[in-house]
């Protein structure tokens, strides 16, 4: 897809396209403190409200599947748009259920409409950058790293002057700010002019993604680095609440600190990627990640006070950032013309494998962050495995 309305000078743009992708950790992000209270007031269990992250993720998931695609034929503001209003009103009726089957649907659906905001992002930076777009990646993860730094803040506040349902309004109200940003300075895109059937460049984009060997290699390892990501995700509230006893002033305090893992990754990876290049910055990744999980591993296995976890978690966050964000780059370089498709795999994928980490934790839960250990030491292991074996491939 070309986009020649784009206005090359990428600092434009930056800011709104970090915002549109700040939609999802703030979704997700901004309810974790209130789960507990949430699965009280819905005569719910803990257990069941943990699933509506899955759910979340799964419905992200499939909406990048049908929106990726959609953007590359129709165009990216199109899509942005409808899938803004999409989340408005699923955010708007979260906020006045008082059904935990509903709850849990609304959700499905709050992040299948949340997906079709985000999925243009990398397309967008992908022609802003061309080659460097593991730089453009990283300068927007920067800015939007802002949201799930604040949000379990925010979402806390909530809580102490509100309910929970003001955490959906508030959700609600920033989509229809980002809305109103997408109209005014969003341009469009130039869609696909193919005269193919749409159903039959639908799955043979897919088919050209899927079946590039070079590109399997980076889509495993941003899958099985998503993957550790999730794990940790579904089940941070959980370690840090219910297993260390940490207020909820106090996990959003940890949570943050984890954040700015990722903060001084990205801007580490933007320093130096131009110069080492995107696969570099992946091993650099994938070993800091390897090691830590494994620190993590021995930390949780000695039952070390929650200092200990803290530490060995901020080197893991920022590894798997570097992870994620390089293979990221490394899929939609290679795949220009079909980046919303790209994106809709990388996406797919990604949140896939995250709905499948909170019932895969749910599942093999038994009150302690062990499992969460080892789940994210695997996955990183894996990360390795699929590199040695691309290098082989591509070597």
């Amino acid at each position: 897809m070309t986009s020649n309305n784009y206005n090359k000078n990428p600092l434009r743009l930056l800011p709104l396209l970090a915002s549109m992708v700040a939609i999802t950790p703030l979704a997700i992000d901004m309810y974790l403190p209130a789960m507990p209270t949430i699965a009280k007031d819905l005569n719910s269990s803990n257990n069941a409200i943990q699933v509506s992250l899955s759910l979340y993720l799964a419905g992200y998931a499939l909406g990048m599947l049908i929106f990726g695609p959609m953007a590359d034929r129709l165009g990216r503001r199109k899509v942005a748009i409808t899938g803004l209003l999409g989340f408005i009103i699923c955010s708007l009726l979260l906020a006045i259920t008082n059904q935990a089957d509903y709850f849990l649907g609304l959700r499905f659906a709050q992040a299948l409409f949340g997906s079709g905001a985000t999925v243009v992002v990398a397309g967008i930076i992908r022609d802003l950058y061309g080659e460097h777009t593991s730089k453009g990646l990283s300068y927007v993860s920067m800015i939007m790293m802002i949201a799930p730094l604040i949000a379990p803040a925010i979402g806390s506040l909530i809580l102490e002057i509100s309910v929970w349902q003001s955490i959906f309004y508030t959700l609600a109200g920033y989509a229809i700010l980002i809305l109103g940003l997408v109209i005014w300075k969003l341009p469009q895109s130039i869609p696909s002019k193919s005269d193919r059937n749409w159903f039959h460049e639908f799955f043979s984009n897919y088919k050209l993604v899927f079946g590039t060997k070079k590109s399997l290699v980076n889509i495993t390892s941003s899958m099985l680095g998503s993957f550790a990501f999730f794990c940790y995700i579904t089940a941070i509230a959980f370690v840090y609440i219910e297993y260390f006893k940490a207020s909820e002033t106090y996990f959003s305090i940890l949570f943050g600190i984890n954040v700015l893992a990722l903060f001084t990754a990205n801007i580490i990876n933007t320093r130096l990627v131009v110069k080492k290049g995107s696969k570099f910055m992946l091993y650099i990744g994938m070993t800091i990640g390897l090691i830590s999980a494994g620190l993590l591993l021995l930390v949780t296995k000695l039952d070390l006070s929650i200092h200990y976890t803290v530490a060995s978690l901020f080197p893991l966050i920022g590894g798997l950032a570097l992870v994620t964000v390089n293979s990221d780059a490394l899929i939609l370089t290679q795949f220009p013309e079909q980046s919303g498709t790209a994106t809709a795999v990388i996406g797919t994928l990604r949140f896939g494998s995250g709905a499948f980490a909170g019932i895969l934790l749910g599942l093999l839960y038994d009150g302690t962050p062990l499992n969460l250990a080892i789940l994210m030491f695997v996955s990183l292991l894996g990360v390795v495995v699929a590199q040695l074996l691309g290098s082989r491939i591509t070597g």
